[in-house]
């Protein structure tokens, strides 16, 4: 069988989600569908790439998973025959080539988010979460705020020229700020989107994350970009 429907658990009051999963790897499939139907998806699996390709151009779905390595049609061509049509659904790459270059390449084809097989379960939702949470216009590939930037592609941030180097929890807080320039971002909004926690437990975590991030951005003789405000968060902005 070459597609399938897994239903989604029951979420009162909460709209369905729907997942196109293009995976050839039966085992992988299966598990990757039943962890997301878990979770309250509805997941469509489809084991070609022409298949998907013409799942993804039917608009049903809100988000698409995609293999690199596929029969009929690779990841990467389904990926750009989409952006060509200007449909703009979101993709997360999932590829056992782990190189720079080849996550590069799967950037550029257009897809949103990498992931290397093998992967955790806890990490594929969170990725999955964080790229429904994006703003639907967020296909720039270089954020800028003031003399800040990020280039989404390479990794790598810059300021005034200077390369900051970040740990990929670091980068991922800043590319979350970077989208909402000054806006004020409670500690809450932080842990949910940025350490995708359901439930806030008590902690300073955001703070120390905060701190080291800081510090690697505002250096002496700098303006200050990250900015905290009393009772409420943090705002990245430049100041006036």
């Amino acid at each position: 069988m070459t597609v399938s429907e897994h239903e989604a658990a029951s979420r009162p009051n909460e709209p369905v989600i729907r997942l196109l999963l293009i995976e050839d790897d039966e085992s992988i499939a299966l598990e990757v569908a039943e962890e997301l139907t878990s979770r309250g998806y509805l997941v469509t699996h489809v084991e070609n790439g022409l298949l998907g390709l013409e799942a993804a151009q039917s608009g049903r779905y809100d988000l698409m998973i995609v293999d690199r390595m596929l029969p009929e049609l690779d990841g990467l061509s389904v990926i750009e025959i989409l952006r060509r049509q200007k449909i703009m659904l979101p993709v997360l790459v999932l590829s056992a080539l782990s190189a720079v270059d080849d996550r590069v390449n799967g950037l550029k084809a257009g897809g949103d988010d990498y992931l290397t097989k093998p992967f955790a379960m806890e990490e594929l939702a969170a990725r999955l979460e964080a790229l429904l949470r994006r703003p639907t216009d967020s296909r720039e590939t270089v954020l800028r705020v003031g003399p800040l930037e990020m280039d989404l592609i390479e990794r790598k941030v810059f300021r005034n020229g200077r390369e900051i180097e970040l740990l990929p929890r670091e980068f991922r807080l800043l590319e979350y700020m970077m989208r909402r320039p000054g806006t004020v971002l409670t500690r809450t909004m932080l842990l949910e989107d940025v350490w995708n926690y359901r439930f806030v437990p008590q902690t300073n975590l955001v703070d120390v994350h905060i701190g080291k991030l800081r510090r690697k951005i505002d250096v002496a003789g700098e303006p200050p970009l990250i900015h905290s405000i009393r009772g409420a968060g943090f705002s990245l902005r430049v100041s006036d």
